[in-house]
């Protein structure tokens, strides 16, 4: 075993830098492609093999890095990529024609080792499962997994197949993880328990009156993400706009920082086709709303547009960090802060130019002006908290009345202590006011004040109500990713479907899934009264999105329902909890208490770190100079690039 140590670390050492420089992990411009995880992945497994090799954790270490390596060889089983589309699994024929041997092998030995460990402990396993779920629980939890596993396809046999392959795929790697947390050594337990009662400790959470503030954990926690974001930003996404929306914000931001709410259109606006400008008129301008690109236009002054987001990344993590305070405690405060900071999703979303981060930020601070009201008794929280609501109706007017909706009711006394009159007024007045000069705005774009300008220019060029809310045959715009013509209640389950099998992969990028444990509390009979109103949250962001006629598409998530994920991170601490209090509470065979599956789903985070964060920085997101036909593409052309 000692000899083996060093000779273990020399070839985990040998394979990472083989994955970072051996050519065949680069494209001809000298790119890092996504498959130079699965070496990357192998290194470090072999690496921290050898370093455990004579000690306690030489189990452990064993599932760890086999889980780890076994992730990234699925990454080489999927086509993701840049362009638009949904991933998917490759066909059956496909994968077993096209991947090394190896990786297949990998991947058999990994299924072999799985189900021999679990069938040693079976009997504990089902005794479990029988002591807190009934059937159709059990039945409910694996419907949601296994619906969530895949994208929607167009074949229905394709789908299916397709279902079955990547649920089998992340139920072998939930065995590995149960395998892993299982290992972990019993004497190891009491220093385990010790640093996450220290990290996550109660003792300290605000007495009576005490409100939540910044310690040196958050803001930790925020320079994390500023840091890690802003590295993506420079890069992976290489501070240029990738999808049109971005490209419409950033010269939005540009003629709004020179003072200037439209521009003066071509001389022969007619050979200049640029989609989400009106190129019929005599002026052009963005058809979104104002309020994203004024506060990214502070950064287009400071010569530095890419770093708006990521510094709003960090300010929302604080805003989470003290508004969980208020309304829980530290413990869970800094348990969701942590799981954000390790979020794909959230992380992805803080390096690009849309507009979903500041409309997080708004919808925190207009949550904590409701809380602070409800708490102080004080009318200027409450005028705190409308002004925001105000000002995401001027970002994203949909999610404007979604929080004006729910945060309405919850101040009017629906799911908590209703608000002071006062307050209410303050919290409708400020939100009106702040509202309402979107009409100023329009009056000075489009001519009239009730005309918006991207309802106008879908109106011109696509027809009669081709983007507006509801069902209808003349919904949509013709694109290929749009699954039928119109919009009826069953294109809106399919996006729904498409949606949530972007957050069950992007929220954590957990190789088990990331909806898991939310399944698990949805099913269970162990839920709180702060968890029945996120899944209240939840629903309404699903339901009112489920009216619009687009899914939101891949890229960077299930954006359109990016409101959620504050409710999705906060019911995964509460099935965190709730997994460790059933395994204290059931059988003593079983062998499991919270330091086991807390270290558990630690380790899920730093896989993904190690996996996920650069396979998908990697195939996805990296900027490419050409595209597959050599030409150039829209974000890098000679319109964007003018001023």
């Amino acid at each position: 075993m000692r000899l083996l140590r060093p000779i273990s670390l020399f070839l985990g050492i040998a394979f990472v830098v083989w994955a970072l420089f051996d050519p065949r992990f680069h494209d001809t411009e000298g790119f890092l492609e996504g498959g130079f995880c699965l070496p990357f992945s192998a290194g470090v497994a072999l690496i921290l093999s050898g370093w455990t090799i004579t000690g306690r954790y030489r189990e452990f270490s064993f599932w760890f890095a086999l889980a780890l390596v076994s992730q990234a060889a699925t990454f080489q089983l999927m086509e993701a990529g840049p362009h638009a589309g949904y991933q998917h699994y490759k066909t059956i024929d496909r994968i077993l024609r096209d991947t090394h041997p190896l990786i297949l092998a990998l991947l058999i030995v990994q299924i072999v080792a799985v189900v021999g460990g679990l069938a040693r402990r079976w009997p504990a396993i089902r005794n479990w499962i029988t002591h807190h779920f009934k059937a159709w629980q059990v039945f409910g939890i694996g419907l949601a997994c296994f619906l969530s596993s895949a994208a929607a396809s167009f074949g229905i046999s394709r789908y299916v197949t397709e279902l079955v392959f990547a649920t089998f795929i992340q139920a072998v790697s939930l065995g590995n993880i149960v395998l892993m947390a299982w290992a972990l050594p019993a004497e190891a337990l009491i220093s385990w328990r010790q640093r996450l009662d220290r990290f996550f400790s109660q003792s300290s959470n605000r007495n009576l009156g005490e409100s939540g503030r910044i310690d040196r954990v958050a803001l930790l926690a925020a320079g994390w993400v500023i840091a890690l974001s802003s590295v993506l930003s420079l890069l992976s996404y290489q501070r240029f706009p990738h999808i049109p929306d971005e490209v419409m914000y950033l010269y939005q931001a540009r003629y709004l920082a020179n003072g200037s709410l439209t521009v003066s259109a071509p001389a022969v606006p007619e050979g200049f086709s640029v989609y989400m400008i009106p190129s019929e008129s005599h002026r052009w301008y963005s058809i979104f709303p104002p309020g994203w690109p004024l506060v990214l236009a502070l950064g287009v002054l400071l010569g530095a547009p890419w770093l708006v987001n990521p510094v709003l990344a960090g300010l929302n993590i604080l805003l989470c960090y003290i508004l969980i305070w208020e309304v829980a405690d530290r413990s869970r405060a800094r348990a969701i802060v942590f799981l954000l900071c390790v979020s794909p999703w959230y992380i992805f979303m803080a390096m690009n130019f849309m507009s979903h981060t500041f409309t997080l930020t708004c919808a925190l601070i207009a949550t904590f002006g409701i809380v602070r009201a409800r708490r102080s008794g004080k009318a200027s929280w409450a005028w705190l908290g409308g002004a925001a609501t105000g000002m995401v109706s001027l970002i994203r007017p949909l999610d404007g009345v979604i929080v004006a909706g729910l945060l309405g009711l919850w101040a009017m006394g629906v799911g908590g202590r209703r608000l002071k009159l006062s307050s209410i007024i303050g919290f409708v007045a400020s939100a009106a006011v702040i509202g309402a000069t979107i009409f100023a705005y329009n009056k000075q774009v489009t001519g009239n004040p009730t005309t918006f300008p991207l309802t106008a220019y879908y109106e011109k060029y696509f027809g009669h109500k081709s983007n507006a809310m509801g069902f209808g045959p003349e919904r949509g715009l013709g694109w290929a990713i749009d699954a039928y013509p119109g919009h009826g209640p069953i294109e809106a389950l399919i996006n729904a479907d498409l949606n949530a099998f972007s957050v069950n992969i992007e929220l954590f990028g957990w190789s088990t899934g990331s909806l898991l444990l939310i399944a698990l509390l949805l099913f269970s009979r162990n839920k709180r009264r702060g968890d029945y109103l996120m899944f209240i949250i939840i629903f309404v962001v699903a339901a009112s999105y489920s009216l619009y006629w687009f899914s939101g598409g891949p890229d960077f998530g299930a954006r359109y329902w990016y409101l959620m994920i504050i409710p999705l991170t906060g019911l995964t601490v509460s099935g965190i909890q709730m997994l460790g209090d059933s395994y204290r509470k059931g059988a003593s065979d079983v062998h499991f208490d919270s330091p086991r599956v807390i270290v558990a789903f630690l380790s899920l985070s730093l896989m993904a770190l190690l996996n996920f964060f650069p396979w998908r920085a990697t195939d996805k997101y990296l900027f490419q100079p050409t595209d597959m036909d050599g030409e150039r593409p829209f974000h890098n052309s000679g319109f964007f690039q003018g001023n």
